[in-house]
């Protein structure tokens, strides 16, 4: 069934048919949309779940954990300063092994304050042990909302699913509801490998020795390993059930390119507007979106980029001091790779800025025609100060 979907809406779609159990929730800009709906559809028994109303960010995972733990499916959703707030839970949920599924809109992080997008957000969560995926569009999130239980329930490892503010999740577009029994085939009931029971009794959240600490954040490491495995297993079969697939990374006209533009989220539809145009006049460019950020898909990565002279990395995000982050982990995937491209880093789009076809374009001839990068992220459209120069 066909329906024009805010995209905050088709994440909630995909919780409804995806038969969460228990939603805990606390509102903050710009997510609330996806619990509101959540808790009109709870009310009126068209979800049947319990939703908890609690009073942050950091008790919305922690009823999760205890939730998750006695066996039941769960989902929360947050943004910016609320996610900030999640960061110790998130640490322990992952360590903890709990398949918990949360929808992250990316929005800048404070002061100033700001509620528009920018990926550092969910970028500073990174070494917190959670599966991440960055959605171009309303169909991918909820279809990604779906694929990540089925991900998250096989390799007991919680995933975040990042849309970006506004863009997306207060964008409204044609999204396609898969048939709840079709779902059904490809979601079965949450069956827990483990959970508190007490009819037999075990430990939770002890304490750990020196002498099994090590062994436990290796088995979340060979986690991560199965997931780029079984994501694209568990793709295929939706590709099967539902004619639909996105992968790992997407490599756009990537086959011939001398210079390849890499970008997440939203900013991808933009580009492709500018790779026709670019092609169109003869460039030879290509894209390659990155839809899985961690666990890092550095094989496909290398892969797509192998035969380029130079990678444009578009960073809607800055680790301060060390420049884009979707740079770094590009950077990091190539080094090895004999004769690897050069990798330029640009900054752009921070805070809610558009990144327009003329700025990416601008991307594109910057790296044409630079021998070298002149460094690690060069920060595009910042606005001229007062005496006329551009700022640094």
């Amino acid at each position: 069934m066909k329906r024009v979907l805010e995209g905050s809406h088709a994440v909630a779609e995909a919780v409804r048919l995806a038969k969460v159990q228990v939603i805990s929730a606390y509102p903050i800009t710009p997510q609330t949309h996806i619990v509101e709906i959540l808790s009109d559809y709870c009310s009126t028994g068209k979800l049947k779940a319990k939703f908890l109303r609690v009073e942050s960010e950091h008790s919305a995972l922690a009823a999760l954990i205890g939730a998750q733990s006695s066996g039941v499916r769960t989902f929360t959703a947050t943004s910016s300063q609320g996610l900030a707030l999640m960061h110790e839970l998130l640490h322990w949920s992952s360590g903890a092994r709990l398949p918990i599924v949360m929808a992250e809109v990316n929005r800048a992080l404070g002061p100033g304050w700001n509620i528009w997008m920018d990926q550092t957000d969910s970028l500073a969560q990174r070494d917190t042990g959670w599966i991440q995926f960055y959605c171009e569009d309303s169909q991918e999130v909820l279809d990604t909302t779906l694929q990540a239980y089925r991900l998250a329930e096989e390799v007991n490892l919680p995933v975040m699913v990042v849309l970006d503010a506004f863009f997306l999740s207060h964008t409204y577009e044609p999204v396609d509801i898969p048939d709840e029994k079709d779902v059904d085939r490809f979601l079965p009931p949450f069956a827990p490998k483990f959970q508190l029971d007490t009819a037999n009794p075990c430990s939770f959240g002890q304490l750990v020795t020196p002498a099994f600490y090590m062994e436990m954040r290796h088995d979340i490491d060979r986690a991560m390993d199965l997931a780029l495995v079984r994501f694209g297993e568990i793709e295929e079969e939706y590709a099967r059930i539902f004619k639909r697939r996105y992968g790992a990374v997407e490599a756009i006209q990537c086959s011939d390119a001398d210079i390849i533009l890499l970008t997440s989220g939203t900013v991808t539809s933009t580009c492709r507007l500018v790779l026709k145009a670019l092609r169109d006049r003869g460039e030879k460019v290509g894209i390659l979106k990155v839809k899985l950020f961690r666990p890092t898909p550095a094989e496909q990565i290398r892969g797509a980029l192998k035969s380029a002279k130079k990678v444009a990395v578009v960073d809607r995000n800055c680790s301060f001091g060390a420049g884009g982050i979707f740079a770094q982990e590009v950077r990091a995937a190539l080094c090895n790779l004999p004769g690897h491209p050069l990798v330029y880093g640009y900054i752009a789009g921070i805070g809610g800025r558009d990144v327009t076809p003329e700025l990416l374009e601008e991307i594109y001839w910057k790296t044409k025609n630079s021998e070298v990068p002149e460094k690690e992220s060069v920060w595009m459209g910042l606005q001229e100060v007062a005496h006329g120069t551009q700022r640094s």
